[in-house]
């Protein structure tokens, strides 16, 4: 396999490096004559190292793809974490199983009662009650998430 600089580019290759030199030029990064000679080096550039040779001085973006990471290997850890078999298990199950159903549409109920009671009562006191809600809903849902209660969904239609 050839190395990355070494592989031979197209045009649409350096028509990204062209643009991001205009970017460059655009920003005060390179005066005309710079931008001039970068761009014609561009068009006679044949490797991927050509074209990264003429924006390595140059931040982010610089019309190059970056060289994609290879695969990262999870170490395995003594006492568990993200390389240990348990934990890879645990996850699998997880990913198979996950599903995300409606959301509960807190905010358009919020916004009812906030409006029902600003009509009705004052402005004040709908806020106020909303607030109040919020919060309530707030802590029953941190209380269900600390003692581990999930909804279930296996017996909706559809999930």
């Amino acid at each position: 396999m050839a190395r990355q600089d070494e592989i031979r580019i197209g045009d649409a290759e350096r028509d990204a490096v062209m643009v991001a030199l205009h970017d460059h030029f655009a920003e005060g990064r390179l005066d005309r004559a710079e931008l001039d000679e970068r761009l014609e080096s561009a068009l006679s550039a044949r490797t991927r190292g050509d074209l990264r040779a003429l924006v390595k001085d140059l931040p982010s973006p610089t019309g190059l793809r970056e060289p994609e990471p290879g695969p990262v290997r999870a170490v395995p850890m003594m006492f568990g974490g993200p390389g240990h078999p348990a934990w890879q298990r645990r996850h699998r199950h997880l990913a198979r199983h996950h599903r995300h159903g409606p959301r509960f549409p807190a905010f358009p109920l919020l916004l009812g009662v906030f409006l029902v009671l600003t009509f009705t009562v004052g402005p004040g006191t709908g806020f106020l009650t909303v607030l109040q809600i919020a919060l309530a809903v707030w802590v029953i849902r941190a209380v269900m998430l600390a003692f581990g209660v999930r909804r279930s969904r296996r017996h909706m239609p559809g999930a």
